[in-house]
């Protein structure tokens, strides 16, 4: 049996995904006035907040972007021919090639992030009240949350 979804449901998802889009407009606006693309600007964010012993090597930023690994690589591109980042050979394998910001790179990211940092303290209260409302919807619909999560969980397999 599919769940059902109640207007109240739309309404709040509809109301995250305004939320979120807010935000990323704002992110996106800020990335071009610092003279980057969005997605130059993510890359150098996934890049610096790589969790601590994960390699920062394109495939691992294509992963935690989403994008192909060909699309990951001119990213990369574009970043280090304007000086943002460095391409340096591993070591051990010299196959590897492992990323890393040059200072040109960090002092635009912490500006960028910086500037993100008081967007989110102004959008997140309305941001986090979105996600809530979406999330307990869900779960005060006809008490079926927990037979929705396993429904969702099942679509993704």
């Amino acid at each position: 049996m599919e769940p059902s979804l109640t207007r109240d449901d739309y309404q709040s998802l509809a109301e995250l995904r305004h939320q979120i889009r807010r935000f990323l407009h704002f992110s996106e606006r800020a990335s071009r006035q610092a003279g980057l693309e969005p997605r130059q600007h993510q890359l150098m964010l996934a890049l610096k907040g790589l969790p601590k012993g994960v390699r920062p090597k394109v495939g691992e930023l294509a992963e935690r972007l989403q994008i192909e690994h060909h699309s990951t690589v001119e990213l990369v591109n574009r970043l280090a021919a304007r000086g943002y980042i460095n391409r340096q050979r591993d070591g051990k394998d010299r196959r590897e090639v492992l990323l890393s910001l040059t200072p040109k790179g960090e002092k635009v990211l912490r500006e960028l992030s910086l500037d993100h940092r008081a967007e989110l303290r102004i959008q997140g209260p309305a941001l986090i009240a979105a996600l809530k409302r979406a999330i307990e919807t869900r779960r005060r619909g006809n008490g079926a949350g927990r037979k929705d999560a396993a429904w969702t969980n099942r679509r993704r397999s």
